[in-house]
């Protein structure tokens, strides 16, 4: 139970409110550590309860040493994206909901008058992307000498964003912080380890081991196309099928995004869609749609990979394969949240093929091939890579086949008692 960590009573008030009814394995690797002040360097999986891990211990800090004047940020949390910013600014609101701490949100995308009000007035905890603060911090807007704890959340993919060197600047304007909290989904790249290694002081390295109850549980599979054209087909198919009840779409290239969603509204399959220059409000607006159930599709670059926190999330979709085996890895973490059942799947040109062995290598599974019976793929090397495909039938065809199956069997013990 939450109470074991021995924290305040609006913290655990709030956290009965919200719903947690005890500690995941993160949260329980996590808070004690950090409560003690320590330096801490922890990988687990998406949608393990990590942010709350972070959120807890900072919080309780700013309630046992009360600050005793105005200013600036006494926590800064920075993150990959605008929508993960947002994300972890609610959280922190409810979090906090019953104590005196008030939480800022500062992300691009957004009028700067918009940020006047955190910058102006007392603010405790404070959610950032990268790029905007080291703006402000530049123009002298913003002050980080009252930066006590630092929290890198998603480091893994703030440095795959070519970040390195603004959170680099940052770290050494908060030179003055107590704490320091790195984490990332995965802490397999050198990249990562070595950025700890000149951020981090003596920290306690922590790797959550989800139980089954958290872990996704993400049924995985491929279909191959011939072309662009070929995947639109299966794209359409796949929507339409009563089981899809929320998917994610993603593709590389925002032109790819508006193009899908055009042909989508075109089949009568309403969605919204997602990419890094639409307006902060208009992405907001697109997330509220789908999380409010009005639009059951979103298609979406990677700037949703990271941060996009929609419940019920039952199927992601790769119309375009990614260029990394990590990012599909971030990608099918939209869906199997929490210990729910969930669904990828991924569609396939040939010259996918090497990327799809690195991310079965990443992933250490083969992922399953499999057809839908009237979307065959007909080139060539479509259908060498598709001979042991699993096909996916309509009940009809399944009826029909176990039909066939059966009069096979008896016409062969027919012949059999002639001989």
């Amino acid at each position: 139970m939450f109470e074991q960590f021995e924290l305040d009573s609006e913290l655990l008030a709030s956290i009965k409110k919200i719903g947690y009814k005890k500690p995941t394995s993160i949260q329980e690797l996590v808070i004690p550590e950090a409560m003690t002040g320590k330096d801490v360097l922890a990988s687990a999986p998406t949608g393990t309860g990590k942010t709350a891990s972070f959120l807890l211990p900072a919080a309780q800090h700013l309630l046992d040493y009360p600050r005793n004047k105005p200013g600036f940020p006494r926590v800064l949390i920075l993150t990959p994206t605008r929508e993960l910013a947002l994300q972890i600014g609610e959280d922190s609101e409810k979090l906090t909901e019953l104590c005196n701490v008030k939480t800022g949100v500062i992300t691009g995308g957004v009028n700067y008058g918009s940020h006047n009000d955190i910058l102006n007035s007392t603010t405790d905890i404070l959610v950032a992307t990268p790029g905007r603060l080291l703006e402000y911090i530049e123009n002298e807007q913003f002050d980080t000498r009252d930066i006590e704890i630092l929290i890198l959340d998603e480091a893994d993919r703030m440095l795959d964003m070519g970040f390195r060197e603004t959170i680099n600047r940052i770290v050494a304007e908060s030179r003055w912080r107590k704490q320091t909290m790195l984490f990332s989904a995965t802490l397999e790249g050198a990249g990562v380890l070595k950025f700890a290694k000149e951020v981090l002081s003596e920290p306690v390295f922590l790797e959550s081991n989800p139980s089954r109850k958290e872990k996704a549980v993400i049924h995985q599979w491929m279909h191959l196309a011939d072309n662009a054209q070929h995947k639109l087909q299966l794209l359409l198919n796949i929507l339409k099928q009563e089981q899809v009840k929320r998917a994610v779409v993603f593709a590389n290239k925002r032109e790819t995004v508006q193009f899908l969603s055009g042909k989508l509204y075109g089949d009568e399959i309403p969605c919204v869609w997602l990419e890094g220059k639409m307006p902060q409000d208009k992405r907001n607006k697109a997330v509220e749609r789908v999380k409010s159930g009005e639009i059951s599709v979103l298609v979406a670059t990677d700037v949703a990979a990271r941060g996009l926190d929609i419940d019920d999330i039952t199927h992601v979709i790769n119309f375009d394969m990614p260029r990394k085996a990590d990012i599909y890895l971030h990608r099918i973490g939209r869906t199997g949240r929490a210990g729910n059942k969930g669904t990828a799947i991924s569609l396939v040109e040939a010259h996918d093929m090497p990327v799809i062995g690195k991310i079965e290598r990443y992933m250490k599974e083969r992922l399953q091939r499999r057809v839908i019976e009237e979307l065959r793929p007909k080139n060539k090397e479509a259908r060498v890579a598709n001979k042991k495909a699993k096909v996916k039938l309509t009940p009809a065809q399944k009826k029909a086949k176990a039909k066939k199956q059966a009069k096979k069997k008896l016409k062969k013990a027919k012949q059999a008692k002639k001989a």
